[in-house]
């Protein structure tokens, strides 16, 4: 063993001696106790344990993995004599067992049965102490007994025009005979039926005119209820026999006014400026020039959708609003107006009040690279104009340059930073639906947004030279609060490379991934739809799942075969024989089908500690005018975001080993990907994980002659790399720096019964691989 080995074992063991040789209790008072462990055993299935542990009102101090209490242990190496020592700021104090916060631990956890329908419920706790350790465990044992049950339910509604409305949308209702007496689901229904009138014109109906009323007194019915929905008239605090019934609204004016400031900072010289536009039923109040053409906020209001007011066209016109990304500040309000229709039907003024962003912008990124371990820095000049045609269009401009120190395939030589990267891409997002198509129920959520992208990009590097021309025109729209779309009708790519090195190109002319280093053109129609119920401002559990598919080439097929397009003659490096192809623009066009899935799934353990899967599958399937994928196009593991004990594209295809020090560019058409990551607070900013990955790439079709590289039925599941490793998160608020340790623990590259690293080869450097990034990995 070196010297700097031993060194640093030494101070890793003396760490953990400190750590742990510390006593856990010892800043737990004289004559108390450390509240060690708390749990909740329960003999009703149905009953949520995670809503019970959310009851508890003291708990153990936090765990990482579930056993180590590594908060306490830094708190527990601060001095006694300061009161606000730096292991105290970042540590977390112990427990201190508290017999008054068990008793209302049981209260709280008994007022949720309770809630919930068990009004029997019986709790105890079981208290175990161990005295020379100075800590106790704790046990809360619930047995709930039956719930309470809905017999009978029914409606008493004093305004009959009410009734329509509420018993035609029962197929809806939450509540019905036999569901558990649920307070939570009672409310849940208040808010239902109140939501499902206020979008039929009630405008002022709100929850607090609906009650219950239950009656448990039921002979021959042990723990039934029945129950009586009660909607009462617009008259609350009336007790007059006569009925005051609800007023219906419609929506009269709309006022808008997109330079809105608030009252208390409105002076008397904007008021000056103020000037008005009618356009009936439309106002618009603005200064100097109104910034934004009418039709907009034509496009954009949803309110007049329906005869009556409606809460959801209202929520429906507010997204549109935030989308535009045009408004620091969004205000939908309304007014009742003095005159009214009749008795029952009254009329309401809204007011747009919109406070606008800056128009147009400037931003400049500066980055460090690390591909591989070539070092490099990166830079972009944004520009964003967010208004451009007076139709909240957003037209973006990013110039972007980076250079890099990375070594040629064929030299030993390290030329400083002898790669060159340049790029311009510009985007225009047009907030309304460009088609001669009209599909109103497809948009009925949120407008949808048209984009165009055109950009261009020049890499130099040390064996060849690459530019990419690209154009997409598509659409992006929301049809719910987690589904969005992604529908490119046109995903033109253009690649033209020259300037080779010739060792180079010999070294891959007879290669499968020789198509990387080829001129093609890509002429593609490619949808994705992800659907994402994450809340980042609520720390719960979450699904996430993403499916894409894509067509190229097709319409350029039909094309050259229509007019009898004529076909170029090459011999066929890998196989000897001949081929041939359309060339359109000179180039050969691609073909071919791509489809993939990808599914996460976040679980919250508690406030510090939570377990994030992912899984990943994806195929492309090339055919027709060109045989191969397109390098952009191929699936590729390893790296930051990949498996993470492996660099990136240095691993596969199947049991594929690429040849010592060459360039890490394995990528292929079939990947099935695995990860699994435990995350938890470490301290500060600071947060830590343990992961699990496992996958591999796969080639489609035997003309891929790297030997294993082909995907087989029988064989790819022996064919799966395993590797773990342990990372830290940086959170510093508005990005998470992310730093990875990856260890490999199964390479499919190694000979078979011995691809098991661990307990087949002794550990070496080789063996882990180290990768930061920006934001988590999934």
């Amino acid at each position: 063993m070196s010297k700097r080995k031993l060194v640093n074992y030494l101070i890793g063991l003396l760490l953990a001696g400190v750590l742990y040789s510390c006593s856990s209790t010892r800043f737990v008072p004289e004559g108390k106790y450390l509240l060690n462990d708390t749990d909740i055993e329960i003999d009703n299935k149905l009953v949520n344990k995670e809503e019970l542990q959310a009851q508890i009102r003291q708990k153990e101090n936090l765990k990482i993995l579930g056993v180590t209490k590594f908060h306490l242990g830094l708190y527990n190496l601060s001095s006694k004599k300061k009161e606000k020592g730096w292991f105290k700021r970042i540590g977390e104090a112990p427990v201190v067992y508290d017999e008054y916060m068990t008793e209302r631990s049981k209260q709280q956890l008994k007022l949720y049965l309770k809630n919930k329908g068990y009004y029997d419920a019986h709790i105890e706790e079981e208290l175990t102490v161990r005295v020379r350790k100075r800590k106790v465990d704790l046990i809360y044992r619930i047995e709930t007994g039956k719930p309470y049950r809905i017999r009978n339910y029914s409606y008493h509604i004093q305004d009959k025009t009410l009734e329509p409305l509420i018993m035609g949308d029962s197929t809806k209702q939450l509540i019905r005979s036999g569901s558990v007496f649920d307070v939570d689901v009672l409310n849940a229904e208040r808010s239902r039926i109140a939501n499902h009138l206020r979008n039929h014109g009630y405008y002022n109906f709100t929850k607090d005119y609906i009650t219950y009323q239950a009656d448990s007194s039921l002979r021959g019915a042990e723990k039934q209820v029945d129950l009586v929905v009660e909607v009462s008239d617009r008259d609350l605090e009336s007790e007059q026999d006569s009925v005051l019934p609800h007023k219906k609204y419609v929506v009269r004016n709309y006022h808008i006014i997109p330079d809105f400031v608030p009252a208390p900072l409105v002076t008397p010289e904007l008021l000056a400026k103020n000037d008005t536009l009618q356009e009936a039923p439309y106002t618009f109040t603005f200064r100097d020039k109104l910034k934004y053409k009418p039709e907009l906020f034509y496009n954009i209001n949803r309110i007049g959708d329906s005869t009556y007011y409606s809460l959801s066209n209202v929520e429906k016109t507010y997204r549109s609003l935030i989308q535009l990304r045009q408004f620091r500040v969004v205000n939908l309000n309304f007014e009742e107006a003095d005159s009214i229709i009749d008795e029952r039907t009254g009329i309401l003024d809204c007011n747009f009040q919109l406070t606008a962003l800056p128009r147009q912008g400037f931003s400049v990124d500066v980055e460090g690279t690390n591909s591989s371990g070539n070092l490099g820095v990166a830079g972009n000049l944004n520009y964003q104009h967010r208004n451009v045609f007076r139709g909240a269009e957003i037209f973006n401009l990013n110039l972007k340059g980076a250079i890099e120190r990375q070594q040629r395939l064929f030299s030993d030589d390290k030329l400083d930073f002898n790669t060159r990267e340049f790029g311009l891409e510009g985007s225009l997002t047009i907030p309304k639906f460009l088609s001669p198509l009209k599909s109103p129920r497809l948009f009925n959520y949120q407008v949808p947004q048209t984009s165009l992208t055109l950009g261009f990009n020049y890499q130099r590097r040390p064996d060849y030279t690459r530019t990419i021309t690209n154009f997409r025109f598509g659409y992006n729209w929301k049809s719910s609060t987690e589904r969005t779309h992604f529908l490119n009708l046109v995903d033109f790519n253009y690649v033209n490379l020259y300037e080779f090195n010739d060792e180079f190109i010999n070294s891959i002319k007879d290669l499968y991934i020789k198509s990387s280093f080829t001129d093609h053109l890509i002429f593609a129609l490619n949808y994705t739809q992800v659907n994402n119920n994450q809340n980042l401002k609520k720390r719960a559990n979450y699904r996430y799942w993403k499916w894409s598919f894509e067509s190229a080439g097709n319409l350029l097929s039909a094309y050259t075969g229509l007019v009898n397009h004529e076909k170029a003659m090459v011999t066929d490096t890998v196989t000897g024989q001949m081929s041939s192809y359309h060339k359109i623009l000179g180039t050969r066009f691609a073909q071919y089908l791509k489809a993939d899935f990808e599914y996460r799934y976040g679980y919250m353990i508690d406030k510090y500690n939570s377990l994030v899967g992912r899984a990943f599958v994806g195929v492309g399937l090339p055919y027709g005018n060109f045989d191969v994928l397109p390098f952009e196009k191929k699936y590729f593991t390893g790296g930051a975001n990949g498996i993470r004990a492996w660099q990136v594209r240095s691993l596969g295809p199947g049991t594929y080993k690429a040849r010592p020090g060459a360039y890490p560019n394995q990528s292929s058409d079939i990947k099935l990907e695995a990860n699994l990551e435990y995350r938890y607070r470490f301290f500060w900013r600071i947060e830590g994980a343990f992961f699990l990955d496992a996958g591999n790439i796969w080639a489609i079709n035997n003309k891929d002659n790297r030997p294993g590289a082909q995907f087989r039925i029988d064989e790819f599941y022996k064919q799966i790399a395993i590797g773990t490793g342990t990372g830290l998160r940086f959170d510093f608020t508005y990005f998470v720096f992310r730093l990875d340790l990856g260890m490999k623990l199964r390479d499919p590259s190694l000979d078979p019964g011995k691809r098991f690293i661990i307990g087949n080869y002794p550990i070496k450097k080789d063996h882990f691989a180290l990768s930061f990034a920006i934001g988590y990995p999934f």
